[in-house]
């Protein structure tokens, strides 16, 4: 078991949801992953993602685009987020998982990256663009390792596709909330309740819920449905704004509390 089935039962007898960022590794830097990475835990994330930046991220908006191209300038290879990882599971025992497309993940190998992957402590994968129906090799070999995949639902997916994502994927399920690519919006869908329950009619997965959520209201709104909210674009925009300086870590952390305040206990 991952650490993160333990972690949605701990939330579960608090009372609230989880709260996951998302930052792209590499960018501005490693040293500055490293630093958002220890902010982010500071101010209260149970769980995050770390996005492999990738030449064509076709299912992110221009802000996580232009992350993983900062971050392909500074030559950053998995290897290089491996060693992040490493040295963040040294300081935190905050689930971890590595966010992105196949074909870097091709490239390395899934065997080798599963096995290096644990050990150096990610939870699991979360890979946009392969499907359960393609992914049964990853899905094995990290369920070997006792770590999770994780997939992706979406407004659009059927009743049976909904049913056949549920029985395989495993620590949550993250339902994208809009159509279309990752960016902050001004409003949540408002159909966002309706969807959670249908996913939960197949699965006792906890649900995570991500795209477009860029406010304390938004998280505020989003936790009162899901298990799990899911914010992206908006803090790798702060730290697009802060760039490559001394105080990117603290207004990481001063944001990040900031959406935080809309997950309220009980």
């Amino acid at each position: 078991m991952s650490r993160i089935s333990p972690m949605f039962d701990a939330l579960k007898e608090e009372g609230r949801a989880a709260f996951i960022p998302y930052i792209t590794a590499g960018d501005p830097s490693l040293d500055q992953t490293e630093a958002a990475l220890d902010a982010l835990v500071e101010a209260g994330a149970d769980l995050i993602e770390l996005g492999i930046p990738f030449t064509d991220p076709m299912a992110d908006g221009p802000t996580i685009q232009a992350a993983s191209q900062r971050a392909l300038k500074n030559n950053i290879r998995i290897e290089d987020i491996l060693h992040v990882v490493s040295k963040f599971r040294k300081n935190h025992d905050t689930p971890l998982i590595l966010f992105g497309y196949y074909n870097p993940i091709f490239v390395y190998g899934e065997r080798r990256l599963v096995k290096d992957a644990k050990a150096a402590g990610a939870d699991g994968f979360l890979c946009v663009d392969l499907p359960p129906d393609e992914g049964e090799e990853l899905r094995y070999l990290a369920n070997k390792e006792d770590m999770d995949v994780i997939y992706l639902l979406a407004p659009t997916s059927t009743p049976e596709r909904r049913k056949f994502i549920a029985e395989r994927a495993s620590g949550f399920i993250y339902y994208v909330s809009v159509t279309g690519v990752t960016g902050a919006r001004a409003d949540v869908r408002k159909d966002i309740g309706r969807h959670v329950a249908e996913i939960r009619k197949v699965s006792d997965l906890p649900i995570a819920v991500g795209f477009g959520i860029s406010t304390p209201e938004h998280v505020r709104e989003v936790a009162g449905i899901a298990d799990g909210v899911v914010v992206g674009s908006a803090i790798v925009k702060v730290m697009e704004t802060v760039g490559d300086t001394p105080e990117l870590a603290a207004e990481v952390a001063k944001f990040a509390r900031y959406l935080r305040a809309g997950i309220k206990v009980g």
